[in-house]
């Protein structure tokens, strides 16, 4: 029973220290995207002023609402923790409340019977009646122990008093940080609303030249062609997931539940839901894990013999460089990306798949019929 006390503890114990470590990472997190976003509208302000390019101005936009989108969400994750902080305080002060009600009554009625007992027959006369030196020894230490019992009633109470005090104080403190939370909250919202509809209204003021630039999909196309060029010199002679090859097809899409939106060549633009795994299409090894310093999101890249598929734009990766993957085994989840023509927020990845030989072309469109 005692080890089982034990291993209660310690586990409680450390579900509260992963819980602190959490909200400590989030809020972490909270204060980063705030810098971040902070020093961004300082660059949207001085675009704003000069004659830059409508182009940069709407590709800083692009970055501040999504941005914003990640503030907002880790708020929205923060405001439901603090509310199951509030829940568990408003539990305890309840507990407390009524065991500071119960103590009230019980010293209450000590104190009326104490009252009662010294009117009708007082403590003298309760000593010396006693019938023997021993029952006058043992009323002495009877009185003592009452005395010690009324005494650690009282001090119990006062305890109880304090921990009411000091919990309805956190669950008032933790209601103002909620509030807080909200109004900060609304206020990104806004803002983000308001960038959104400026970058609409800029796009259309741009010329052709300017929009095809704007293409964000296109420029990450070429920084992937640039990753896969040197992990092809990685995957010669490659046997993990060898069966592959440029004549499978009817293969599951590597986002659950969702859609390819464009084709390009070996590459398709697949968007989602929030949330929704990334899986990788085929067996295979895990060659390289990479992180764009911009948008702070994953690629992965994994080789099927010599065949690589890439995936753009994952939110968090539950793979490591070096591992064995299965066929429609998770690597990560989809993350979110401005749509650079609607400014709209979106769930999407830039899938790929590259032969052995640069020259060599497998169409995206051919692998999921």
């Amino acid at each position: 029973m005692k080890q089982l006390l034990v291993l209660i503890l310690l586990t409680l114990i450390t579900h509260t220290s992963l819980y602190a470590q959490s909200e400590a990472t989030l809020r972490r997190t909270i204060d980063q995207l705030e810098a971040s976003i902070e020093k961004e509208e300082k660059e949207l302000s001085k675009l704003k002023q000069s004659k830059a390019s409508k182009q940069k101005l709407v590709n800083s936009l692009a970055r501040q609402i999504e941005k914003r989108n990640a503030l907002i969400a880790a708020r929205d994750k923060q405001i439901k923790q603090l509310g199951k902080d509030i829940q568990t305080a408003e539990s305890r002060v309840g507990e407390l409340s009524e065991n500071l009600s119960a103590l009230e009554r019980s010293c209450a009625e000590m104190t009326r019977e104490a009252y009662r007992n010294y009117r009708q027959n007082n403590t003298l006369t309760y000593l010396f009646s006693s019938s023997s030196t021993l029952e006058f020894v043992h009323r002495i230490a009877a009185l003592r122990v009452a005395t010690q019992h009324r005494e650690k009633q009282i001090a119990q109470l006062y305890n109880t008093r304090a921990d009411v005090q000091a919990e309805r104080e956190k669950l008032t403190a933790k209601r103002e940080e909620v509030a807080v939370a909200k109004r900060k909250l609304d206020r990104q919202r806004t803002k983000m609303r308001e960038e959104r509809d400026l970058a609409k209204a800029t796009i259309r003021q741009m010329s052709k030249k300017e929009k095809r630039v704007q293409q964000s999909m296109d420029e990450h196309i070429k920084r992937l062609d640039t990753a896969i060029a040197e992990l092809r010199k990685l995957t010669k002679g490659n046997r993990s997931g060898d069966s592959f090859s440029s004549t499978t097809r009817s293969l599951q899409l590597p986002v659950t539940g969702g859609r390819v939106v464009r084709y390009n060549a070996n590459t398709a633009e697949i968007v989602g839901t929030k949330g929704a795994n990334v899986n990788t299409i085929y067996e295979g090894k895990v060659m390289k894990i990479s992180r764009n310093k911009i948008n702070n999101k994953y690629d992965v890249y994994i080789a099927h013999g010599e065949y690589i598929s890439s995936y753009a734009n994952l939110s968090a990766v539950s793979v490591n460089k070096g591992d064995k993957v299965l066929r429609n085994q998770k690597i990560g989840t989809i993350a979110s990306m401005v749509n650079p023509s609607t400014m709209e927020v979106e769930y999407k990845i830039l899938f790929a798949i590259h032969s052995p030989s640069p020259k060599v072309v497998i169409k995206a469109s051919n692998l999921f019929k």
